[in-house]
């Protein structure tokens, strides 16, 4: 059975399955696309994502589909597993096959059909299955081990906590539940979550008045198993395009340059396209690993351009985009062979010069030629045998501080009233204009955190008397709107003339008050914290050495006046006070 059998064998088995005491027979949806609508995340990441207001009530289902329940196969992306492919079992791209509802039934009728296919359509024999045990004030998933039991009283049940079985939002809002897994040959093949709780953004869990069913199934593991053979690259997904590659390349090496080919043909046809930020900058760098790999090998252009052309064909039944998005995928990536060409040229040339490429050597080879450091280690072979990346990351940090060095040498000279890394000013003057940008930093991090959830977290701040510049990790840029509520509140602080106060604690004592820290900044067994508000009223309290006003009423107006891209990863907010 090849997988394209298995993605139609699924979406037949569940558009037949349910009726009206369960909502209604599965509706077949459509994979969205990979540029999700969802703000949160910078690529569709699973296949609840498209349906994520239905879970929230937000829209409905019957007036959408005509059912409560739905099923898809959906086109996915990983950006957290880009460094793992090689291996065994990880991708970038990966199609993800799911049955939801939303109120039509739960884990009854969830975990008969996932039994159902897997036994009696696919003749498959489960391993073992897992279930939640039970934690941190939440019960354990009984119901669910007592209908497996029911179903197949042969069949071992183990049990896992919070970290293996209970699925929810990381640092944000949303439904999220207890899961239960199934495993075939020791692999983790479906998982099957039941959404009865709503996480809200202080971690307080509360019932849902109607529970959902979210569950996905990964088409490379399943039809890896089917086909019964060791890893998901000896399946037909990968196989065949692997073996078109030439003898010398390395086994890992494959498996790395037919991912990316996928991962490439896939959001191109959805509309990224290569550039220095967000999706793009993911596009552009797996197309920029892949040509590392052109040029160390001495490949032709035509052996990528071939494998894409196979892959475009392979999968451009089920997916339509693919076949119409053809000219735009390969001119794409010829375009982005032209512009990198030469600047790898010049980079490997530098390598050339030298016997040895350190740490030291590698920074300069990558601030002059823009080249990171997995494509020098590469292409520096032997010659890079003993480059590691905590070294390079090290030489990374001394020339950030020399830079930054220079550029306060740049402000103010030697005669700096105030220098401590983050605020600078050469006289009293400018010094009280830095210490009302920095509260106003202090509130701008709070707002921050009320307004987009506790996913986002400091990563520095740099205040002279012009602005303030806070970095800050987020996978994607701001709105419009999110941007305006966050200077409105920031204001609304402002206006209500709170009172800045701080107190000393010790540093396990102050993180412990909720008190807003720097994760990667090194503090003292004792610290300050400052409070901004009193009594009931506290909008902010953050580890910090200060100086400080002492009423959030002299700062002045607020106003962000640009949100930007800082590196990947990381978002950067400029902002002034008037």
């Amino acid at each position: 059975m090849s997988a394209a059998d298995l993605r139609q064998k699924f979406l037949e088995f569940f558009s037949a399955k349910g009726g009206p005491t369960t909502g209604g027979k599965h509706a077949i949806v459509p994979s969205s696309s990979l540029l999700p609508d969802d703000p949160s995340v910078l690529l569709t990441t699973a296949g609840m994502q498209q349906f994520k207001k239905y879970y929230t009530g937000e829209a409905d289902p019957i007036k959408d589909f005509g059912s409560k329940n739905t099923v898809s196969v959906q086109k996915s992306f990983r950006t957290s597993d880009i460094d793992e492919v090689g291996d065994d079992s990880h991708l970038t791209f990966f199609e993800m096959l799911g049955n939801f509802s939303f109120g039509g039934y739960f884990k009854k009728e969830a975990i008969q059909y996932a039994y159902d296919f897997l036994t009696n359509e696919l003749g498959l024999s489960i391993g073992y299955v897992s279930v939640f045990r039970g934690g941190k004030g939440v019960a354990a998933d009984e119901e669910s081990e007592k209908i497996w039991k029911s179903i197949d009283s042969s069949l071992e049940v183990r049990k896992f906590g919070r970290i293996d079985n209970f699925w929810g939002p990381t640092g944000s809002e949303g439904p999220c539940g207890p899961t239960t897994e199934i495993y075939i040959n020791g692999v983790e093949i479906w998982n099957l979550v039941f959404n009865e709780y709503y996480a809200h953004s202080n971690g307080k869990l509360e019932r849902v008045k109607i529970p959902g069913v979210d569950t996905g199934m990964g088409l490379e593991r399943l039809t890896m198993v089917v086909r019964n053979v060791k890893t998901i690259f000896d399946t037909n997904l990968f196989r065949p395009f692997l073996n078109a590659l030439p003898e010398e390349v390395s086994e890992k090496n494959r498996r790395i340059i037919v991912d990316h080919l996928r991962s490439i043909a896939f959001l191109i046809s959805d509309g990224v396209r290569p550039s220095n930020k967000e999706s793009g900058y993911i596009l552009r760098r797996l197309m920029r690993r892949l040509l590392v790999f052109e040029q160390k090998y001495k490949m032709r252009p035509h052996v990528f351009e071939a494998i894409l052309h196979d892959i475009i064909h392979e999968y451009g039944d089920f997916y339509k985009e693919l076949l119409e998005k053809n000219g735009a995928i390969r001119s794409e990536f010829s375009s982005e062979r032209d512009k990198f060409s030469k600047t790898l040229s010049r980079g490997l040339k530098e390598m050339d010069k030298v016997d040895i490429i350190d740490a030291k050597y590698a920074l300069g080879i990558s601030t002059t030629h823009g080249l990171p450091y997995e494509i020098i280690r590469e292409m520096g072979g032997e010659k890079a045998r003993g480059l590691k990346k905590e070294d390079f990351d090290r030489e990374f940090k001394k020339h950030q501080e020399i830079s930054r060095a220079g550029v306060e040498k740049k402000f103010g000279g030697h005669g700096l009233l105030l220098d401590t890394g983050e605020l600078k000013a050469k006289n009293e003057e400018e010094l009280k204009k830095v210490t009302r940008l920095h509260t106003a930093t202090h509130l701008l991090n709070a707002a921050m955190h009320k307004i987009l959830g506790d996913s986002i977290e400091q990563r520095g701040s740099d205040i002279t008397v012009e602005r303030t510049r806070f970095d800050f990790l987020f996978p994607r840029k701001l709105t419009a709107d999110e941007i305006k509520k966050i200077e409105e509140l920031v204001n609304y602080v402002i206006l209500k003339n709170f009172p800045v106060s701080s107190k000393e604690m010790l540093l396990e004592e102050a993180k412990k008050s909720g008190a807003l820290f720097f994760s990667k900044g090194r503090y003292p067994d004792k610290v300050r914290v400052y409070t901004v508000g009193m009594g009931e009223k506290i909008f902010s309290r953050e580890l910090c050495g200060g100086p400080h006003v002492s009423n959030t009423g002299t700062i002045g107006h607020f106003r962000i006046i640009k949100e930007e891209a800082s590196s990947a990863g990381i978002r950067r907010i400029r902002a002034i006070i008037e």
